[in-house]
């Protein structure tokens, strides 16, 4: 053990941690690299602004008149100098004095595209490989990298395991029909690469619940992917997918462990990129930090889905018992209950996917009471609607008997071949189980105020667009 070589790397200073420990720091050469944000010159002094991704702030160096004079913005750029106090009005800020001439790694041309003015997101969208050196992109990547690793540690530290479900499949989870097909170049008219047809996945779900089926808590976090012909604010070909998977739980348990995860994340993301969230509650939306602050401190509505119906009709929309929700009623019930997420509850199976659990007799007479229709069988789900951005999360019970699911594959037409190993669940030690899906750009939309799901993504993927 004494020969061996212990080797590691000193990663080098970063300017949020310049930032963050600038009393240590103050008085001690320093030596940064990044891209230069913005250039000013005075009579005897001139100022530079250097970023490097790790901050929402950049960075101030200071030298004479003449120092950057040939320095253009965008280019990339090596400092050595003394960190020092501010002279401006921030007693706390600190600047980097200049002791030697700065050196150019990467001279930028006057052709750059994101040259320091205010740029619209369409257009950031079409330099998508350039727009995360913008104060937005780069304060979202942020804000998403954070938010993962608080997904990961808050399903670690309540005894989750992760899975990596598959991104091939055979199934298509919700039923909706709108996936991507995958055709090898070794197909044929009578051969298929997977011996059958195979797409992109909708959802990790049927796959999680396999190993929710012997590790009791799992979840998946990965690219799902949907063919739908939309080039809407609010719809992406490519997103991610937050789905825990858990055994002998029911609905209220469900309800409950939603509302304490999304309230964890959002909690953490006020501390951990409390700069980035407070310079999109400047920017983007003024209303933002009230927003999260409310979400906070306010228990989440539950209401079931008849009287959301009903809510809805006495306020003169046009909805009837068995239709969907549509998204400027979701807005309309946020609001009703003054911008407080509203968990809907307990919808009819008519319109909900195969695997959601059937909710008992009493429960079903209760409803029928209300409505004399086919439609009346109501599910043990959740749909969780919050302010601006409508539906954030969808979950449920999973059918748990055998009988019961068999017969729904059966009356909806499905092959239940191909879902034979699903049903093999249901009869080998079955157990009550449940779940839900957070659309993570969704979640991103939420906490940022941004209104385009596009721009909260690092490159997107949709109708008509797969540049980069």
């Amino acid at each position: 053990m004494n020969n061996i070589i212990k080797r590691y790397y000193k990663w080098p200073i970063r300017i949020n941690e310049i930032n963050k420990n600038n009393k240590e720091l103050v008085g001690k050469e320093i030596k940064v690299k990044g891209w230069v944000r913005n250039i000013r010159t005075q009579k005897n002094v001139s100022f530079i602004e250097i970023g490097d991704g790790s901050s929402i702030k950049g960075i101030q160096i200071v030298g004479d008149k003449d120092s950057f004079s040939k320095l253009k913005y965008g280019s990339s750029i090596e400092i050595n100098g003394k960190l020092v106090n501010s002279l401006g009005n921030d007693k706390n800020a600190v600047e980097i004095q200049l002791t030697e001439p700065y050196k150019l790694i990467g001279n930028c041309p006057d052709c750059y595209p994101l040259q320091p003015k205010n740029h619209t997101f369409e257009f950031l969208r079409e330099i998508a490989h350039i727009r995360g050196r913008g104060n937005s992109i780069g304060a979202l990547l942020r804000v998403r990298n954070e938010s993962t690793q608080l997904i990961h540690k808050y399903f670690n530290d309540n005894g989750f395991i992760n899975v990596h479900t598959p991104i091939i499949t055979a199934s298509d989870c919700e039923g909706g029909g709108e996936q991507f097909q995958i055709k090898s170049s070794l197909d044929t008219k009578d051969s298929m690469f997977f011996g059958q047809p195979s797409f992109l996945t909708v959802s990790g779900q049927l796959e999680a619940e396999i190993y929710a089926s012997s590790h009791s808590r799992v979840y998946t976090f990965g690219p799902t992917f949907r063919a739908e012909k939309s080039n809407t604010p609010r719809h992406l070909s490519e997103f991610w997918m937050i789905e825990p998977e858990m055994a002998f739980i029911d609905l209220k348990d469900n309800l409950d462990i939603a509302e304490d995860f999304l309230k964890y994340l959002i909690t953490n993301l006020l501390k951990n990129c409390k700069d980035d969230i407070e310079f999109f509650n400047k920017r983007i939306d003024t209303n933002l930090l009230s927003r999260l602050e409310k979400t906070l401190s306010s228990p989440f509505i539950r209401l079931q889905y008849k009287d959301a119906i009903t809510l809805l009709q006495n306020n003169n929309h046009k909805i009837n018992w068995g239709d969907d929700i549509q998204r400027e009623q979701e807005k309309f019930i946020t609001s009703h209950f003054g911008e407080i997420p509203v968990f809907v509850i307990n919808w009819p199976k008519s319109i909900k996917p195969f695997y959601m659990r059937e909710n008992d007799q009493p429960q079903q007479q209760q409803q029928q009471q209300q409505q004399t229709d086919s439609n009346s069988i109501t599910v043990s789900n959740m749909d969780l609607l919050v302010p601006t951005v409508g539906e954030l999360i969808g979950g449920s019970i999973r059918e748990e008997r055998y009988d019961k699911l068999l017969k729904t594959i059966n009356e909806m037409g499905m092959d239940k071949d191909q879902y034979s190993w699903y049903l093999d669940l249901r009869k080998y030690g079955t157990v009550p189980h449940g779940g839900f899906g957070l659309g993570f750009e969704r979640f991103l939309q939420f906490v940022t105020g941004l209104q385009n799901i596009k721009d909260v993504i690092p490159i997107p993927r949709h109708q008509n667009y797969c540049k980069f």
